[in-house]
C-alpha cells in the first residue's frame, strides 16, 4: 500500500483521499437513515400494540367477578430518572410481563423531553383508579458523572450507537476545573423537578418551593421510591407489596444477566477536589437534601418490612390479624 502511494501522482492521491472521504460520509449517512427507519418502525409497532390493548379494554364484556375486575384495573407509572439504574429495573418488568400477565408500555417522548404537553396528559384504557407511582433516585453527583460519560462513550447496552458528545475526551474533572457547561452545578437540578410536578416553578433551578413540593409528592403521591445504591431492596419490597406485577422479580434480579445491564463505559471517578467544588453549590445542597430525604424514607419503610439474617434480607410475614369482627355471623 505504501509503494502504491509513492508511485501515484499527487493529483491522483488527492482524488483518492477525496473519494474515500465522500464514501465514508455516504456510508455514515446511510447508517443514520437506517437508524431513523428502525426507530420509525419501532414507534409504528408500539402504536399498533397500544391500539390493540385499547380495543381489548373497550370490547371485552363485563367480567362476572367484580373483585377480579377491580384488581386488574391497575396501572403503575414509573417516571424514570436518567442514569439511576432504570434500564436494569425496567428490563425486569419486561421479563416478567408475560409470566405475570400484564402489559408494559414505554412512552418515548420527543427528544427525551421530561415534560409532556397538555394534550398528551390523558388517561388511557379507561382506568378508574388512581395510578400507582414508583421511582428510583441516585446520589446527585454520581448520577451526573454517569450521565456525563454516557453522553460521550455510551454504555454496554447499545455500544454501537453514536452518542451526542461522542469524540469529546475531556474528563469530568477537567470539565469542572474549566467551568464547562456539561458539568455545571445547574446540571444537578433534575431529580427534584421529576418529583415536583408540572408547575413551571419546578424547573426554576434552585427553587426552595420546588424542593418542598417534591418532598410532599414523594410522601403523598408515590407508593415507593427506592435508591440506586439499594436497588435489590427496592425490588424486594415491590415484590412483597405488589406480587400481581413483581412476583419473581427478586430472584430474577439476583440470578439474571440483566441485574447490572447498562454500565456506562470509560467512566472515571471524580477526584475529591472535584466533588468538594460541586458540593459548594447551593444547587447540590438542595438536590442532596432531597436525595437524603428519599433515602431516609426508603430505609424507614424497609426497616418495617424486612429483617436481615446471615447477611441476607427476608420479607417479614404478615404481622397483624383481624379481630372483633362485627356484626357477628350466626
Amino acid at each position: 500500500m505504501g509503494l502504491l502511494r509513492i508511485m501515484m501522482p499527487p493529483k491522483l492521491q488527492l482524488l483518492a483521499v477525496v473519494a474515500f472521504a465522500v464514501a465514508m460520509l455516504f456510508l455514515e449517512n446511510q447508517i443514520q437513515k437506517l437508524e431513523e427507519s428502525r426507530s420509525k418502525l419501532e414507534r409504528a409497532i408500539a402504536r399498533h400494540e397500544v391500539r390493540e390493548i385499547e380495543q381489548r379494554h373497550t370490547m371485552d364484556g363485563p367480567r362476572q367477578d367484580a373483585a377480579l375486575d377491580e384488581e386488574e384495573d391497575m396501572v403503575i407509572i414509573y417516571n424514570r430518572v436518567p442514569k439511576t439504574a432504570s434500564t436494569s429495573f425496567t428490563n425486569i418488568a419486561y421479563d416478567l410481563c408475560a409470566k405475570n400477565k400484564y402489559h408494559v408500555l414505554h412512552i418515548n417522548t420527543t427528544k427525551n423531553n421530561p415534560v409532556m404537553s397538555l394534550q398528551d396528559q390523558v388517561y388511557e384504557f379507561g382506568v378508574k383508579k388512581k395510578p400507582i407511582y414508583i421511582n428510583v433516585i441516585r446520589d446527585p453527583i454520581e448520577r451526573l458523572v454517569s450521565y456525563y460519560y454516557f453522553l460521550r462513550f455510551g454504555d454496554d447496552y447499545r455500544p454501537g450507537l453514536r452518542r451526542r458528545k461522542q469524540g469529546d475526551k475531556k474528563t469530568f474533572d477537567e470539565c469542572v476545573a474549566e467551568g464547562g457547561s456539561d458539568c455545571a452545578p445547574e446540571k444537578l437540578w433534575l431529580q427534584i423537578p421529576f418529583f415536583c410536578g408540572h408547575s413551571s416553578e419546578c424547573w426554576n433551578v434552585g427553587s426552595r418551593w420546588a424542593m418542598d413540593q417534591a418532598k410532599y409528592n414523594l410522601i403523598n403521591e408515590y407508593f415507593l421510591v427506592g435508591v440506586t445504591e439499594e436497588l435489590e431492596d427496592f425490588i424486594m419490597l415491590l415484590e412483597a407489596a405488589l406480587p400481581r406485577f413483581f412476583r419473581g422479580a427478586t430472584e430474577l434480579y439476583r440470578t439474571g444477566k440483566k441485574s447490572h445491564l447498562r454500565k456506562t463505559t470509560e467512566k472515571k471517578l471524580p477526584t475529591k477536589q472535584t466533588i468538594a467544588k460541586l458540593q459548594q453549590s447551593d444547587i447540590w445542597k438542595m438536590e442532596n437534601e432531597f436525595y437524603e430525604f428519599a433515602l431516609e424514607q426508603f430505609q424507614f419503610i424497609r426497616a418495617h418490612a424486612v429483617r436481615e439474617k446471615d447477611g441476607d434480607l427476608y420479607i417479614l410475614a404478615q404481622n397483624f390479624f383481624y379481630e372483633k369482627i362485627y356484626p357477628k355471623s350466626n
